[in-house]
């Protein structure tokens, strides 16, 4: 077991509730295994640790009606969920990289309030839930990764590979994390740690306030498990890299060379000082000057703290942090409706279930029985008083209009991806070759997907829809084969022409993406004529009316280096930038595909 891992599940094991839990992104594998089996063995024996199933539904989740109680006793009957289940323990989320927002989003109310509040089913009661998660990402790439939202409610990052070879690391008993758990409520933190833990926290680009007060948690729990009454320095380096550490989204400012010129020389003396009483006065007055300032320096205060806890921190930074920052970025930068499948949509007769309403089963709709008997439970007792009453009949269960319920069902649309290409003479003259070549490595990708394609390509004074949406490959080719190149560039025009046929396949329901290769260097404008100046305004004009009608853009900067006019024309269209000078149709085809959300 790696020396950070088993540190981390002792400190996790002293307050699993006041840490909020480990996201641990690690295949399955022997060594995750044997750390949840060192968390297991770390906590108390009373602790509740329970495993969450991916698709566990809110009943089983947050609690509800117990149907058959409720039906047996004539009044409604709470059935306890896992959350309130697992009060004062642990849960292992399984396959957290494919968490919704939604299920998140509850898990995250529960980890800040400690509570579960239930107000569904004629219910509307609470319950305690103060717990610690880990949530198990088992994510392959890049892009699969938990919700944001989630991971920033959790201590600790913890990533673990299969193949990492065991290290020596801290051997912590039981008995060790039981006293630690005793002792922690009276550990106390200065505040000069704490201000140096906020300091490293603002150095490290993070900006997320709770992991300021993660990291001083820990430190606290450091010290109990050490068992020290105070927070030292030691703890508060041991916060500073597992928390800070692996949240960190730049590296911290170098610090500054020193000025060897202002130092004095040894041999330059200064004049003396007369002896008159104003002097001796100013002496007195420099001397108390010079007692403040050393007080001012006493090596204990922030400012020297807070560089040994920005030097622990950047001590685990990983080296390829540059990288993967950059991959964040683009990461973070798609929107929900980007990858292989469209927009969810709702749907009253086919799709996947998501729930049930109030209604009746009319023109196909199927009715919900469990939902429907829900509703009706808590009468049954009334409801047969009243039916022996009117006809003298007793019935088993009484069902009225009111309780109906249908099945809610959504469907994801289909993703439809625009290119709008390029093909004036200059950027036939720099990259409409490999712009054809990453169309076709992205329409092979699309058609094993079952996405649909189309391509504009615009020229001279016109955009020309070359390929109609399809998805099939030998006509993409085709098409793309006999792109001529040359002629002037109408961008405005050719935004236009992407955004009509982006909302024709809105409005059939499609979710449409589109990528726009250009250098951004427009030289027709609306009207045709030729322009630098008007063509450039059209085109920033155009390129604001698509972000306001809310499309998902990419815009790839075809030029050999990074031109401005593409940067200002990508920020007015809301588009993601992407510049690949001198790359081939290879990496521009990895590029797209990693923007757009693929895999």
């Amino acid at each position: 077991m790696q020396g950070d891992a088993a540190t981390i599940a002792a400190l996790f094991a002293v307050d699993p509730v006041g840490l909020g839990g480990v996201a641990l992104r690690s295949p399955a594998c022997d060594n995750r295994d044997q750390w949840l089996a060192l968390l297991k063995s770390l906590l108390p024996t009373d602790t509740p640790l329970r495993r969450v199933p991916l698709n566990i539904n809110d009943t089983a989740l947050l609690g509800g009606l117990d149907l058959g109680a409720t039906l047996q006793a004539g009044k409604p009957i709470a059935l306890r969920g896992l959350l309130s289940q697992a009060d004062g323990g642990v849960l292992v989320l399984a396959m957290a990289e494919r968490m919704s927002l939604s299920s998140a989003a509850r898990f995250g109310s529960v980890l800040d309030s400690g509570v579960v509040a239930l107000q569904r089913d004629g219910l509307d009661t609470s319950a305690k839930a103060r717990l610690g998660l880990v949530a198990l990402d088992e994510g392959a790439s890049e892009d699969e990764q938990m919700p944001a939202g989630l991971a920033d409610r959790l201590a600790f990052r913890l990533l673990m590979g299969a193949q990492d070879e065991d290290e020596a690391g801290p051997d912590w008993t039981p008995q060790e994390v039981l006293n630690a758990r005793q002792r922690l409520s009276q550990v106390t933190i200065g505040d000069e740690a704490v201000q140096a833990l906020c300091a490293a926290a603002l150095a490290l680009g993070i900006d997320s306030l709770r992991a300021s007060v993660f990291a001083v948690r820990v430190a606290r729990a450091a010290a109990a498990l050490a068992g020290s009454s105070t927070v030292e320095e030691e703890h508060t380096g041991v916060a500073a890299r597992l928390v800070l550490a692996p949240r960190a989204t730049r590296l911290p400012p170098a610090a500054p060379p020193e000025n060897e010129a202002q130092d004095t020389p040894e041999d330059t003396e200064s004049p003396p000082e007369p002896d008159t009483p104003d002097a001796e006065n100013k002496d007195e007055s420099n001397a108390d000057n010079d007692q403040e300032e050393a007080q001012d320096e006493d090596p204990g205060l922030p400012e020297n703290l807070a560089e040994l806890v920005l030097e622990a921190a950047q001590a685990a930074i990983p080296s390829g942090l540059l990288a993967s920052l950059k991959i964040g970025k683009l990461q973070r930068a798609k929107t929900p409706t980007s990858g292989s499948s469209g927009a969810l949509q709702k749907n009253a007769l086919r799709g996947r279930p998501v729930g049930a309403r109030k209604g009746e089963p009319r023109a196909g709709q199927r009715i919900n029985v469990l939902e429907t008997l829900r509703a009706a439970a808590p009468w049954q007792k009334l409801r047969q008083r009243q039916q022996a009453i009117s006809d003298g009949q007793k019935q088993r269960i009484v069902v009225r209009k009111e309780d109906f319920h249908v099945t809610r069902f959504r469907q994801s649309g289909q993703t439809t991806t625009v290119f709008v290409v390029d093909a004036s003479g200059s950027s036939a003259l720099n990259r409409l070759a490999e712009a054809k070549g990453a169309v076709e490595l992205l329409l092979a990708d699309c058609y094993v997907r079952r996405d649909s394609v189309a391509v504009l390509a615009f020229r001279g004074q016109t955009a020309e829809l070359i390929l109609p949406p399809t998805r099939s490959l030998a006509r993409a080719k085709r098409s793309l084969a006999g792109l001529p190149g040359g002629g002037g560039t109408p961008l405005a025009h050719a935004i236009d022409a992407s955004m009509l046929l982006a909302d024709q396949l809105r409005k059939k329901g499609e979710t449409p993406i589109v990528v726009l290769l250009t250098d951004g260097k427009g030289n027709i404008a609306r009207d045709g004529r030729p322009g630098r100046a008007q063509a450039a305004t059209d085109a920033l004009a155009a390129a604001t009316e698509m972000r306001l009608r809310g499309f998902s853009t990419l815009l790839v900067d075809t030029s050999p280096q990074a031109q401005d006019a593409a940067k200002n024309l990508a920020k007015a269209m809301g588009a993601q930038y992407l510049a690949l000078p001198y790359a081939g149709a290879n990496s521009l085809n990895q590029a797209v595909r990693a923007v757009a959300g693929r895999s």
